[in-house]
């Protein structure tokens, strides 16, 4: 038999393995009094720094009378034989898990990926910074591994109900990551060490027989009508599933991508599930223009990044112990309600560096990430606001016609505000000071400035290495924006006393936390609701965000293709 055990120390008592024995044995004579040998396994350790006390939360596993299981998951992947295909298209967290899920069955998973592979990603991410120069192909957002391989790489998810993160976690360490993101608490690989790992899993899946397309855009879908007799299109392929004839829809064949040497190619297959990300907006505009019912307008978020010099957040989480007690950077996680809204911290790096996140010209977008060792000077996070249709509509009204949102029940409304307010802050960044060499500024303001309405003097050293422009956030941000945002710091300090500080800065704008956009699809098939054999999986998807959630959302996607 086996009993899940708690158990709560002091930082000073985590390397005394004696009394962590008797406190666990303690916590077990709790639920079992018998005498048949135990054996304990750790399982997850927690920091608890509430209440100005500093506290290590240890779980353990009690093996009573029996050994414990192998804790590693055998993998049953099998060489694809090539009779049943599946295009992917992203080479994110979806579509590799959804590749690994594929070959399960044998089924050949064809990968069409607009970005490069990982490592020559690496040199144009470079060059963002250093020349200004921004890759619409291949950037923090798209490339080998999605956009978190070079923006953290944290696998901290709350959706337990999506598929087995068990599993997920286990399959980076299959492939290369620290086994201890097994038990940690908020599991974290580091962008410096999650390319490789994304590495390791493209020569498995190549090694079974599938395929990876490179520097390969899509461009269109192939679409036959909708059981109207004949194919309209000459790829032919797979039939469409019973269910998706018996409510006669357009069957996606395959698709048409560009590739590295600007031709035009076509990938035909049984299935296809598009896991593109949350930036692909080239995709959304596809579909609406031959499925405009596949999309609908969701709630997303929009803000800004703050950051903390590294000493003071961790001062503040671990009250001025962090150093006796051998811990690392602090994190924290904040969240409040301000007129009707969420205000809450997203993607919170502690020792890390914000990062320029836009994916194409005359844009602004933020982001941040961590190394493996999270030990720069600076810890920071996106501090967004819930944005909803009916505040784009506030914001279109306040335009008088200088932007057009397209609100009329139209799905990409949000899509086009994001686009507007990205562009909205390159120009208050580096294009405000005519600074040609350096288009990726970004315009910033320190926090106290922020909530007392001035200008800020002066900005302190920041990790952002493309340069910030000091810029009166508080004046342009969308009024609903900044007016949360300005409550929601004042809540936050009342909970991180010292959160707001002359040292604190923040930097426009934050806007990529997850798509303005869903793509409707079947709950329990996961197939599109207005195309046929076209599954959409992952953050671009609009039904999950984050690593952990995104490959589990891309291994439910491919389990649906062969289940039916």
């Amino acid at each position: 038999m086996t009993f899940d055990l708690s158990i709560v120390i002091k930082p000073e008592f985590e390397r005394d393995q004696k009394f962590i024995f008797n406190k666990l044995e303690q916590a077990l004579r709790l639920k079992y009094s018998g005498k048949e040998p135990v054996e304990f396994v750790f399982v997850k350790k927690s920091i608890d720094a509430r209440r100005g006390q500093l506290k290590f939360c240890l779980r353990y596993k009690a093996y009573v009378g029996e050994k414990p299981g192998q804790a590693q998951k055998e993998f049953s992947w099998r060489k694809a034989d090539g009779s049943k295909k599946v295009v992917i298209v992203g080479s994110g967290p979806a579509g590799l898990f959804a590749a690994l899920k594929l070959l399960e069955r044998g089924v050949k998973p064809i990968i069409i990926e607009r970005g490069k592979p990982a490592g020559e990603r690496k040199r144009d991410i470079a060059a963002i910074s250093v020349k200004g120069i921004v890759d619409a192909d291949s950037n923090y957002c798209f490339g080998e591994g999605g956009a978190g391989t070079f923006s953290d790489g944290k696998l901290y998810t709350r959706s337990d109900k999506r598929g087995n993160i068990g599993e997920v976690l286990q399959t980076f360490v299959h492939f290369g990551a620290d086994p201890k993101i097994l038990t940690d608490a908020h599991p974290h690989i580091g962008t410096n060490k999650l390319p490789q790992i994304i590495g390791a899993m493209r020569q498995k899946i190549l090694e079974l027989g599938g395929e990876f397309h490179f520097e390969s855009r899509v461009m269109d879908f192939i679409i036959e009508g909708a059981n109207e007799g004949k194919p309209k299109s000459e790829g032919g392929g797979a039939p469409a599933s019973g269910l998706a004839n018996a409510r006669g829809l357009a069957t996606v064949r395959g698709v048409v991508a560009r590739t590295a040497d600007g031709a035009q190619k076509r990938f035909l297959a049984d299935a296809v599930i598009l896991a593109t990300g949350h930036s692909a907006s080239d995709i959304y505009e596809t579909l609406a223009k031959i499925a405009p019912q596949a999309l609908q307008a969701k709630t997303f978020a929009v803000g800004v990044r703050v950051e903390h010099p590294r000493e003071l957040i961790d001062k503040i989480q671990f009250h001025g112990k962090r150093e006796a007690a051998g811990l690392g950077a602090a994190e924290y996680r904040l969240t409040a309600q301000v007129d009707g809204r969420g205000v809450y911290s997203f993607c919170m790096c502690p020792g890390g560096f914000v990062v320029p996140s836009a994916t194409g010209p005359q844009e602004i977008v933020v982001n941040g990430m961590s190394a493996a060792e999270r030990n720069s000077a600076w810890s920071n996070a996106a501090i967004v606001v819930e944005t909803r249709p009916e505040d784009i509509e506030e914001i279109a009204r306040q335009a008088g016609g200088g932007a057009d949102f397209g609100l009329a029940n139209d799905s990409l409304a949000g899509l086009r505000f994001r686009t507007w307010l990205e562009h909205e802050t390159w120009l208050h960044g580096g294009a405000s000071l005519g600074i040609e060499s350096n288009p990726n500024a970004a315009p910033a303001q320190r926090l106290v400035d922020f909530l007392a309405g001035q200008p800020s003097a002066s900005l302190p050293r920041s990790s952002y290495t493309p340069g910030l422009v000091p810029s009166r956030l508080d004046q342009w941000l969308p009024p609903f924006v900044a007016r949360r945002l300005k409550e929601g710091f004042k809540a936050f300090d009342k909970n991180m006393r010292g959160f707001i500080s002359p040292d604190a800065i923040l930097i426009a704008s934050e806007t990529r936390t997850s798509t303005p956009v869903r793509i409707l699809r079947d709950k329990e098939t996961f197939e599109c609701s207005a195309l046929a054999n076209l599954y959409p999986a992952g953050e671009g998807s609009g039904w999950s965000g984050g690593i952990v959630s995104s490959a589990m959302d891309g291994q439910n996607a491919a389990a649906a293709i062969f289940s039916q």
